[in-house]
C-alpha cells in the first residue's frame, strides 16, 4: 500500500475500513463528470480571475488545447478532460462525504478535483505536495509572463513600424489612456475579491486570494491587443478603423473585471460605459485635424457592445464547446469588422456569404435543423411499432422462411413476427384450430387463446396451443413474444429493473417517440429537402443580389464570374458574341503587344500578355486540382501504416505546395477562392452536424479518420476548417492594407503591389506547424520549463521551418520581379522595364546580399523566432489560427 494510504497505528479496524471506501471514492468515475452540485464548489477567492465564461480552464494535467505543435493530435481529447467529480458508487453509497466550501462558479472541475483528492487522501499539508505545487505555480507564472513579453514585443514592433507612426500619433493617447484604465481594473479587481469573502464569513486566510495554477490570460489579452494592432497596420488603406477595434477589444475582455457586474446578466450595464471609454476619450482629448476623417458616427459605436456580446451568445449557442473564450471572442471581433469596415469586392463577398448565409440559414432553417439533430438522437427502440399487416396463409414455404436458422429464429421470437403470423394463419380459417404437442415455445396469448396444461406424456417444454376465431372488431395484440417463467410484474417508468433511476430523455426526443420508424425517416427527408432549398433560395437570391449590387458594380455574379474564368478562350468569346450575351456575361479586353505596359516584372507580363489574366486563374485552378487529387491519393495509401497524425499533416503540405508558389500571381483570385471554399467548409459541416441525409453520414464517415482532440469536444469539426482560416487570414489582412486597380468590370480585382507578409499562414500552418509536431513528437525529450507537452526541438524546428518559408517566399518575390510595399517600386530591383529588363535585374548577386543577406534575413530569424515562442506558450487559441496572425503582424511590421 503507498505509504501516503497507510493509516495511523491507533486506528481501529473500522477507521481502516472507512479510510478504503474514502480512497475508493475519490478514485471511483462517472459518466456525467460535469453535474456538479452548488454545495460541492468551493470559496471564489481562491481564483483570481472567475470563469463566468462558457468554457471553464482545463485541469492541471492537462494538454494545452492546441491542435498542433509538438505532440500528437489525436491524444488531446484524452489528456484535455478535466477529472469527473467525485461520486458515490453501490456500496459507498449514503457515506457523508467531505464537502468543499461554498458555492461559487469561478473555480474550474481540476481545480476542485485538486483539493477533493487532498482532502480525501490526508495530504493537504504534506510537505512533498506543497513543494511540488509551488514549483509547477513558479513554471506556470513563467510561461504567462513570457507570454505577455511576447505580446509587448509585437507592440513594440507595430509602434516603430513607419506606416502605423501617423495612427499611432493620433490614438496613442487613447490607447495608452484605456490601457491604464484596465490595468487599474485589473489591480482593484483582487482587493473586491477580498471584500466579497470578508463579507459572507471569516477567510482561513488574511488575503483569501490564490491564483491557480491553470490561470490562463488568453481571455484578457488577445482579443484587446490583437485586433488594435491589426488595426494600425492597415489604418493606412482602412479609413476609421482604430477607434472601433478599441471599444471592441474592452467589450470583448471578461466582464467580471468590471465592478457592478453579474455573471448571470446577458448584457451589464457598467461593462457597455467602460466600452464607451474612447468615445469620450476621443470628444476629450485635443486631435489633429482630419483624425475624424472616416470615422464611425458615435451611435455605432456605443452600440458596438451589445451588438458583440449578442453575436458572442448566438455564436455559442451554434459552437457551444467547440472554441475556447478567447478564440470565441477573436471571432466576434473579426465578424464585427468584416460587418462595418469592408470596402473591397473580395471582403463584400466574404461579408454577403458569412453574414447573409448565416443570418438567412438561422431564420429559415434554424428550427428545422434544431428538429433534424433531435429526430436523430432518437434510438430506432424508441420509435413506435408499426403493425404488420396480415398475410393470406401459413404455408409451407413461410413455416420453412422462418425456421431457416436459428438466428432468423430469433429475431423474429424477439420481434413478434412468427406469433403474429402463426395467429394471422390461424384466424384466416373458417373453424377454431387445435395444434398438436409441439416443441415451440408461447408465452403471450391474446384473450380469445387458451393454453391448456401439458399433458402428462408431453415434453416439458411443449405447450398444446388451442385458438379459437375472433371476432371481426377484436384485435390480436402481441407483445411478450420471448419465454418466461411467469407473469411479468408492471414495469417501473422512472428506474430500471435494478432499481437504477433512468435517464429522462428531453422534451424536445420525446416529441418524436409516436412516430414510426417509417414515419420517422420520412420526416427526416422532408427536414433535408427544405434546408438544401433553403439554402439554394438563399444563395441565388440573397446573397446573389448583394454581391451584384455592392462588389460587383450591377453585374451578374454568374455572368462576371463565366467571363472572370472563362472569358480568355476564343471559342467561349466567339460563342458569347454570336448568341448576343455580352450584355450578361463580361468578356475582359484583348491586350496587343504595343498595349501592354508592364512594370511589375516578369511574371506579371506573361500573365497580362502571354497567357492572359482569365488563363491565368483557369491555369491555376488546375493546379490545384492536381495538388488536391495527388494529396488525397497520398492520404489514402499512408491510412493503413501510418498514424493519424502523419496524415493530417499531409493537408498542411498540400497548403504550402498550392499556394506558396501561386500566392503573388493573382491574391485577389485567391483571396476570392479562399472565401468560397470556407463558405463551402462551414456548408459542409453544417450539414454534417445537422444529421440530415443523404450527405450527412458520407461526410461523417469521410471526416472521421482525420479529427482530433478538439474536433470531439463540440459540434463543429474544426480541424480543417482552422486550417483553411490559419492559410487565409494573413493573405486578407494584406489585401485590406494595400490599395486596389483595376478598370471595367474588374474594377478592385487587382493590387499593383505585393508584400512578403501574405505567405505568413501559409508558411506558419504548412511549414511550421508540421514540422513542429513530427520532429517534436519523434526527438522531441526535451521539454520547456513550463512543462506540457511543447518541446524544445519541436519550436526549434518551427522557427527553422518558417524561417525557410519566409525565405523561400522572399525569394520568389525578388525572383517575380514584383512591386512590393517596403520598396514603394521595383519589386526589389525587378520593377523598371519589361519582361526581360526585370527578369534581368533580379540576377544583380550584390543588391541580393545587401537587401536579403544584411537586412531582411536578420528580421525574418527575428519573426520566426516570435513565431516559435507564441506556438510553445499558446494554450487559450488555437495555434493554427493565433500564430499566422502574430506572423503577420511580425513581418508586416517589421517591413520584411
Amino acid at each position: 500500500m503507498p505509504e501516503q494510504l497507510q493509516p495511523p497505528p491507533n486506528q481501529t479496524a473500522a477507521e481502516n475500513a472507512d479510510d478504503d471506501l474514502d480512497t475508493l471514492r475519490v478514485l471511483s468515475r462517472s459518466p456525467h463528470p460535469y453535474h456538479r452540485q452548488s454545495f460541492e464548489l468551493l470559496e471564489p477567492s481562491d481564483c483570481l480571475i472567475p470563469s463566468h465564461e462558457p468554457f471553464p480552464s482545463l485541469g492541471k494535467d492537462s494538454t494545452p488545447p492546441s491542435d498542433s505543435g509538438t505532440e500528437a493530435d489525436d491524444e488531446h481529447f484524452l489528456k484535455g478532460l478535466p477529472a469527473p467529480k467525485v461520486r458515490l458508487h453501490k456500496g459507498l453509497r449514503g457515506k457523508n462525504e467531505p464537502l468543499s466550501g461554498t458555492s461559487t462558479p469561478w473555480l474550474s472541475p481540476a481545480v476542485l478535483e485538486e483539493e477533493g483528492r487532498k482532502t480525501a487522501l490526508g495530504i493537504n499539508h504534506g510537505e512533498k505536495r506543497v513543494a511540488a505545487e509551488r514549483v509547477r505555480r513558479r513554471k506556470e507564472v513563467t510561461r504567462r509572463i513570457a507570454e505577455v513579453l511576447l505580446l509587448g514585443f509585437q507592440g513594440g514592433i507595430v509602434v516603430l513600424n513607419t506606416d502605423a507612426q501617423p495612427y499611432v500619433r493620433i490614438y496613442g493617447k487613447k490607447v495608452l489612456a484605456v490601457i491604464a484604465m484596465l490595468l487599474g481594473l485589473a489591480a482593484l479587481y483582487p482587493l473586491r475579491l477580498a471584500l466579497w469573502a470578508y463579507r459572507r464569513g471569516t477567510p482561513s486566510k488574511a488575503l483569501p486570494i490564490r491564483v491557480p495554477a491553470t490561470f490562463d490570460p488568453a481571455p484578457l489579452l488577445y482579443p484587446f491587443i490583437t485586433p488594435v494592432l491589426i488595426s494600425f497596420l492597415v489604418a493606412q488603406n482602412v479609413k476609421g478603423v482604430v477607434l472601433p477595434n478599441l471599444v471592441l477589444g474592452i467589450a470583448a475582455l471578461p466582464r467580471a473585471l468590471f465592478p457592478g457586474s453579474r455573471y448571470w446578466e446577458s448584457l451589464s450595464s457598467s461593462h457597455w460605459l467602460f466600452s464607451c471609454a474612447p468615445l469620450f476619450l476621443d470628444r476629450l482629448m485635443a486631435t489633429t485635424p482630419g483624425s475624424q476623417q472616416g470615422e464611425m458616427s458615435a451611435e455605432v459605436l456605443v452600440l458596438l457592445y451589445p451588438l458583440h456580446q449578442t453575436l458572442c451568445l448566438i455564436l455559442h449557442h451554434l459552437t457551444t464547446t467547440s472554441l475556447l473564450v478567447a478564440e470565441l471572442q477573436l471571432l466576434s471581433v473579426a465578424l464585427l469588422n468584416l460587418l462595418l469596415l469592408a470596402t473591397s469586392p473580395q471582403a463584400v463577398i466574404l461579408q454577403a456569404v458569412l453574414w447573409g448565409g448565416g443570418v438567412g440559414l438561422m431564420v429559415l432553417s434554424g428550427q428545422v435543423i434544431q428538429w433534424g439533430i433531435s429526430l436523430a438522437r432518437v434510438p430506432k427502440w424508441r420509435f413506435k411499432r408499426s403493425e404488420i399487416p396480415s398475410k393470406g396463409g401459413f404455408g409451407f414455404g413461410q413455416l420453412k422462411r422462418i425456421l431457416s436458422s436459428p438466428n432468423a429464429r430469433r429475431q423474429r421470437l424477439s420481434t413478434g413476427e412468427f406469433t403474429n403470423t402463426f395467429s394471422d394463419s390461424a384466424h384466416s380459417t373458417d373453424r377454431g384450430l387445435t395444434t398438436k404437442p409441439t416443441t415451440l415455445r408461447a408465452d403471450s396469448f391474446s384473450e380469445n387463446e387458451v393454453a391448456p396444461p401439458p399433458t402428462p406424456d408431453a415434453p416439458s417444454s411443449a405447450v398444446k396451443l388451442s385458438f379459437a376465431k375472433p371476432s371481426a372488431s377484436q384485435s390480436v395484440p402481441r407483445r411478450h413474444t420471448l419465454p418466461s417463467t411467469g407473469k411479468p410484474g408492471p414495469r417501473s417508468k422512472s428506474s430500471t429493473p435494478s432499481g437504477r433511476r433512468k435517464r429522462s430523455a428531453s422534451s424536445s426526443v420525446r416529441a418524436f417517440f409516436s412516430l414510426t420508424h417509417k414515419q420517422a425517416t420520412l420526416r427526416k427527408w422532408m427536414y433535408s429537402s427544405y434546408v438544401l432549398t433553403s439554402i439554394i433560395l438563399i444563395i441565388f437570391i440573397g446573397i446573389r443580389t448583394y454581391v451584384q449590387y455592392y462588389a460587383l458594380d450591377g453585374n451578374e455574379p454568374i455572368g462576371w464570374a463565366l467571363g472572370y474564368l472563362f472569358g480568355g478562350l476564343s471559342q467561349f468569346r466567339f460563342q458569347v458574341v454570336q448568341h448576343d450575351l455580352e450584355k450578361w456575361i463580361c468578356l475582359p479586353f484583348r491586350l496587343e503587344p504595343s498595349d501592354v505596359q508592364c512594370s511589375s516584372g516578369w511574371i506579371q507580363h506573361l500573365r497580362q500578355f502571354s497567357f492572359g489574366e482569365a488563363n491565368t486563374r483557369l491555369v491555376l485552378s488546375g493546379y490545384w486540382l492536381t495538388i488536391i487529387a495527388f494529396g488525397l491519393a497520398i492520404v489514402f495509401s499512408l491510412s493503413p501504416v501510418c498514424e493519424v497524425d502523419t496524415r493530417r499533416k499531409v493537408f498542411h503540405f498540400m497548403m504550402v505546395a498550392m499556394f506558396l508558389p501561386t500566392i503573388y500571381i493573382d491574391p485577389t483570385y485567391i483571396a476570392l477562392a479562399l472565401s468560397l471554399m470556407l463558405a463551402i467548409f462551414l456548408l459542409v459541416d453544417l450539414i454534417r452536424a445537422s444529421q440530415l441525409p443523404p450527405l450527412s453520414g458520407p461526410i461523417a464517415k469521410f471526416l472521421t479518420p482525420y479529427v482530433d482532440g478538439r474536433d470531439l469536444r463540440g459540434p463543429v469539426v474544426i480541424s480543417h476548417i482552422f486550417l483553411l482560416i490559419g492559410c487565409a487570414i494573413p493573405l486578407w489582412l494584406s489585401l485590406a492594407g494595400l490599395g486596389r486597380e483595376g478598370e471595367g468590370y474588374v474594377r478592385g480585382w487587382e493590387v499593383r503591389e505585393r508584400e512578403l507578409a501574405m505567405v505568413s499562414g501559409v508558411v506558419c500552418v504548412g511549414l511550421g506547424d508540421a514540422a513542429a509536431s513530427l520532429i517534436g513528437r519523434r526527438w522531441g525529450h526535451r521539454k520547456w520549463l513550463w512543462g506540457g507537452g511543447k518541446s524544445i526541438e519541436g519550436s526549434v524546428a518551427f522557427a527553422g521551418a518558417v524561417f525557410l518559408g519566409l525565405g523561400v517566399g522572399g525569394g520568389w518575390l525578388r525572383l517575380g520581379g514584383w512591386e512590393t510595399v517596403t520598396t514603394g517600386g521595383g519589386g526589389g530591383g525587378g520593377g523598371g522595364g519589361g519582361g526581360h529588363e526585370s527578369l534581368m535585374g533580379v540576377l544583380d548577386v550584390g543588391r541580393l546580399y545587401r537587401e536579403w543577406g544584411r537586412e531582411r534575413a536578420p528580421r525574418m530569424g527575428v519573426c520566426s523566432v516570435l513565431a516559435s515562442l507564441t506556438e510553445a506558450v499558446l494554450t487559450g487559441g488555437n495555434d493554427n489560427v493565433v500564430v499566422p496572425v502574430v506572423l503577420w503582424v511580425c513581418v508586416r511590421g517589421l517591413g520584411i
